[in-house]
């Protein structure tokens, strides 16, 4: 990495919700245009889900809090506001990097207390975003999960994991490792429109692939599904068939949710390229952040018969027709990929 012409700010008094954070310094570097990185010391790595959780898994780890894959309908949005920045522009642009992480997490690992419970990552923000690039702090991660003995998941739109590949490969031959990628959107110009920062449908099929040629079972997440722009039975064909012949396990689907300031976000979005849909959005969703049984019971027969013409169908399909609001809860799309 190149350091030079980076500026640098221990603390400048204007982010207080950082300060708590354990702020050490604030980054700017020219390969990272438009990116501020916000380096924090963290106390904990693990991460204990709530015990009325509906995950199969109880722990996860999350190395990073925003992401500059700049999702528009990413639920992890509201997680910035706890910082005192904004779930919009900030949550894309703002990346809180906790740099001592795979220190700590070993730490953890290493009490007698640890039950090497199944651990997840990828269920906030994505831990293959491209700070990863410049930080490195999977490996670590992955080597302390793995000494310990204990199996993890992650979950990536994040091409970078490849890097990792041959280390997961190792990991995988002391622990349970699952691995899944995140393919939401088939369309090109939707994609850039909707997810600008993270890398091709193709390179993700790539991923998926290479994967699968190391030998694992990879699944891929198909959510979310987005009412009126991508739930047409063309669209989740042809995603499903070039998923199918990229090597992918399995897939699973559900429509999309807008919790809390996520839905402004995306709404704001949504005005701007495709304001015909505004009033229809707003018929669906209401004034919460699910659609409704009926939408979601449509989607379902959609969606089923496509997984199984392509040989996708998930051997233990979830169906989270109910999730709590808390914006400290994990994404309840994510229940599969434990």
């Amino acid at each position: 990495m190149r350091w030079q012409n980076q500026t640098l700010d221990a603390d400048d008094g204007a982010l207080p919700g950082l300060t708590r954070a354990g702020l050490t310094r604030t980054v700017q570097t020219p390969e990272f245009e438009g990116i501020t990185f916000h380096e924090v010391l963290c106390k904990s790595a693990l991460n204990k889900l709530p015990e009325n959780s509906a995950m199969s898994f109880q722990w996860t780890i999350n190395p990073m809090r925003g992401c500059s894959h700049a999702c528009r309908y990413c639920f992890a949005r509201p997680t910035h506001e706890y910082l005192d920045l904004d779930a919009g522009r900030d949550f894309d642009s703002q990346i809180v990097v906790k740099t001592n992480i795979a220190a700590v997490l070993r730490k953890e690992l290493g009490r007698r207390s640890w039950h090497r419970e199944p651990v997840a990552l990828g269920t906030n923000t994505d831990p293959y975003q491209r700070a990863e690039g410049r930080y490195r702090l999977m490996p670590g991660i992955i080597r302390a999960l793995t000494d310990s003995g204990t199996p993890f998941s992650i979950l990536t739109k994040g091409t970078l994991l490849r890097r990792d590949l041959p280390l997961l490969t190792l990991a995988a031959r002391e622990v349970k490792v699952s691995l899944a990628v995140s393919i939401a959107i088939f369309d090109l110009d939707l994609h850039r429109s909707l997810e600008p920062g993270t890398p091709s449908p193709k390179a993700r099929l790539e991923l998926v692939r290479a994967l699968s040629d190391a030998g694992f079972e990879v699944n891929v997440l198909v959510a979310p599904v987005i009412p009126y722009l991508t739930d047409g039975k063309a669209h989740l064909d042809g995603l499903f068939g070039a998923i199918a012949e990229a090597g992918a396990h399995s897939a699973v689907a559900f429509p999309m949710h807008l919790r809390g300031s996520t839905r402004g976000w995306f709404l704001n979005w949504l005005g701007e390229h495709h304001p015909a849909l505004l009033r229809r959005y707003r018929q669906l969703y209401g004034r919460g952040a699910y659609v409704p049984p009926e939408y979601s019971t449509w989607l379902r027969g959609r969606l089923d018969p496509l997984l199984e013409r392509h040989g996708l169908t998930p051997e233990k399909p979830a169906e989270p027709e109910t999730q709590p609001e808390s914006p400290h809860a994990a994404d309840p799309q994510l229940a599969l990929f434990a």
